[in-house]
C-alpha cells in the first residue's frame, strides 16, 4: 500500500492512470464494437471484461441470476458497498463501418453497435480497474460491486438481478451510458416497460382448398394488432407501445397453425404499465376468442422506470464539470457535421461544454432496464460523450463514430468521472448517508417491488439463433492486439 492521500490526490492519480492506459480503453471499446454480439449472446464480449477485470484482483461471479454472459465482479471489504453496473449488447442489422457518412455495413445485415453500448462496457472495466488500484495503494475503505447486464435491448436482466436480491447490500450505485455530452439527471428519467411474447395456437389446412378446415393463428396476431390500434385512441399520453411479428407462418397455402408477436408496453410507472399489459392480454383473449385459436404469454421482462438520486446527481455533476468536456479536433467535428447534415439534424458539431442540471429531468419515452436499480437504492446515471450529438440511436448513422477516436475521448473521459465519483463516494461518508436520506424523501409514496414473478426465468436463448448465422461472418473483423491494464 502507498502512503495515503487525500480524496483530491487520489483522484489525480486515478487519472493519470487512466490518461496511461487510454489505448487499453480504446482497445476495449473497439473490441466490443466488432463483436457486435446481441442481447444474451455476448459470450466474447462478457468473457474479455470479466478477464481484465479477474486479472485486476476482483473476484467474479458468473452466470449473475442464470444468465450466461452475466457477472459481479467484487473487490474489497466492508462499508460502504457501492455498485456500478451497464450493458454491453448491440443492436440488429445495423452493421456499421467506423467514420463512415454513409450506410456503410462491416458485414451486410449483421447485428452491430448503434447507440454506444460497447463504449459503456469499456468506461464500466476501466473505472472498475482504476478505481480497484487507487482503493489498493491507497487503503480505502469499502466494497466495490461491478455488475454486467445482458440483453438491455430487450430490457431483460437487472430487474432479475435486483429480484434476486444482488442488490440488497448496496449502498448507492452508478450507471455510465454513452450519449453526445457529460450529462446527469435527477427525477425520473425513463419509463417503465413490460416486454411479452403472445403466442397463438391453431390448426393447419390447405390454404386454397380447405381453408375452413384451419384456424389460422396468424388472423389471430393481426386481430391483436388492430384491437391495441383501436384501443390507442383511448391511451394516455404517457402510453406506448410496439411490436414485431417474430412468427407469421411457412407458407401462403398453409393455414399458421402458430404465430407470435412481440410487444414492448411502456408507461410512465409501474402500475401504469402494468395496467397497459392487462389490457393488452385482453385484446389478444378477444383476438384468441374470434379465431378459435388458443392464447400463450410469454412474459420476457418487466422494468420500473429509471430514476436519478439528486445527491449523486449533483456529485457527479461537480467531478464532470471539474474534468471537463473532450478536446476535439478539426477533423473530429467535421465528421460530426457532416453525419448530422446527412442525418437531417441540426449540425452544431461536438458539443465542447458540459450540459447543467438545472432541475428535475423530463421524463422521456425510451426505457432501461437499470430502473429497478433505481428504486431499490439510490443511482444515477452517468451519460458521457462517445457519440455524436442529435444522431437518433437504433439507426446505423448512431454506430459511424463508435469505434473512433470520439468514442476513445468520450470514454477516458465517462471512466474518469466514474471512477473519481466513486473515490468520493468511498472517501467521503457524508455522501453515502446524503444519498441515502434523499432516496427515502424521493421514494417515499413508491414503494418498490418486483414486476417479475418469483418464479420467472430468464430467456436464456434469446437471439441465439441470429448470433449463430452471423457471428462467422463477423469474426474476420474481430481486433487481434488485446487490451491490457497494468
Amino acid at each position: 500500500m502507498d502512503e495515503a492521500l487525500t480524496p483530491a490526490a487520489i483522484k489525480s492519480d486515478v487519472e493519470r492512470y487512466l490518461d496511461e492506459h487510454a489505448r487499453a480503453i480504446a482497445l476495449l471499446n473497439d473490441s466490443i464494437f466488432y463483436f457486435g454480439e446481441l442481447g444474451m449472446q455476448e459470450f466474447e464480449t462478457a468473457g474479455l471484461m470479466t478477464q481484465l477485470l479477474e486479472e485486476a484482483g476482483f473476484v467474479v461471479e458468473r452466470g449473475l441470476s442464470g444468465f450466461p454472459t452475466g457477472f459481479c465482479a467484487t473487490y474489497g471489504s466492508g462499508a460502504p458497498v457501492l455498485a456500478i453496473h451497464t450493458e454491453y449488447d448491440a443492436n440488429p442489422d445495423n452493421s456499421q463501418q467506423p467514420w463512415a457518412v454513409e450506410a456503410t455495413p462491416i458485414v451486410m445485415g449483421a447485428p452491430g453497435h448503434c447507440e454506444g453500448h460497447n463504449c459503456n462496457g469499456a468506461v464500466l472495466v476501466a473505472a472498475a480497474i482504476a478505481t480497484r488500484r487507487a482503493m489498493g495503494r491507497h487503503g480505502v475503505k469499502g466494497t466495490l460491486k461491478v455488475f454486467g447486464a445482458p440483453a438491455e435491448e430487450q430490457l431483460v436482466s437487472r430487474p432479475y438481478f435486483v429480484r434476486d436480491g444482488h442488490f440488497d447490500d448496496v449502498d448507492l450505485a452508478i450507471t455510465p451510458h454513452v450519449g453526445g455530452e457529460f450529462h446527469v439527471g435527477y427525477g425520473v428519467l425513463q419509463s417503465a416497460l413490460v416486454s411479452a411474447t403472445f403466442h397463438f395456437h391453431g390448426e393447419t389446412a390447405h390454404a386454397g382448398v380447405a381453408p375452413w378446415k384451419g384456424r389460422d393463428a396468424l388472423d389471430a396476431v393481426v386481430l391483436m394488432d388492430l384491437g391495441i390500434a383501436q384501443y390507442r385512441e383511448h391511451m394516455t399520453p404517457e402510453m406506448n407501445c410496439q411490436r414485431v411479428i417474430t412468427d407469421g407462418g411457412h407458407q401462403p397455402n398453409v393455414t399458421p397453425r402458430h404465430a407470435a408477436v412481440w410487444w414492448y408496453f411502456r408507461n410512465s410507472t409501474a402500475e401504469g404499465v402494468s395496467a397497459l399489459f392487462e389490457q393488452a392480454k385482453k385484446i389478444a383473449q378477444g383476438a384468441a376468442l374470434m379465431t378459435n385459436t388458443t392464447l400463450e404469454v410469454e412474459l420476457h421482462s418487466a422494468v420500473w422506470p429509471v430514476r436519478g438520486n439528486e445527491t449523486l446527481a449533483g456529485l457527479i455533476e461537480l467531478e464532470y464539470s471539474r474534468i471537463g468536456a473532450p478536446l476535439w479536433s478539426a477533423d473530429e467535428n467535421a465528421f460530426a457535421m457532416d453525419l448530422q447534415k446527412r442525418a437531417g439534424v441540426r449540425d452544431e458539431g461536438l458539443r465542447r461544454s458540459v450540459k447543467r442540471n438545472l432541475g428535475p429531468s423530463a421524463q422521456m419515452r425510451s426505457a432501461n432496464d437499470a430502473g429497478d436499480v433505481s428504486w431499490k437504492t439510490p443511482m444515477a446515471k452517468l451519460v458521457f460523450p462517445s457519440n455524436v450529438p442529435n444522431i437518433s440511436f437504433h439507426h446505423w448513422a448512431a454506430g459511424a463514430a463508435l469505434a473512433t477516436s470520439i468514442a476513445h475521448k468520450g470514454a477516458l473521459a465517462g471512466a474518469k468521472v466514474l471512477a473519481c465519483s466513486l473515490i468520493e463516494c468511498f472517501t467521503n461518508p457524508a455522501v453515502v448517508e446524503q444519498a441515502r436520506q434523499s432516496f427515502a424523501r424521493e421514494t417515499q409514496d413508491t414503494p418498490y417491488y418486483s414486476l417479475l414473478p418469483a418464479d420467472q426465468k430468464p430467456p436464456v436463448h434469446l437471439n441465439e439463433k441470429a448470433m449463430s448465422a452471423w457471428r462467422p461472418a463477423m469474426k474476420a473483423h474481430y481486433l487481434r492486439e488485446r487490451p491490457r491494464f497494468s
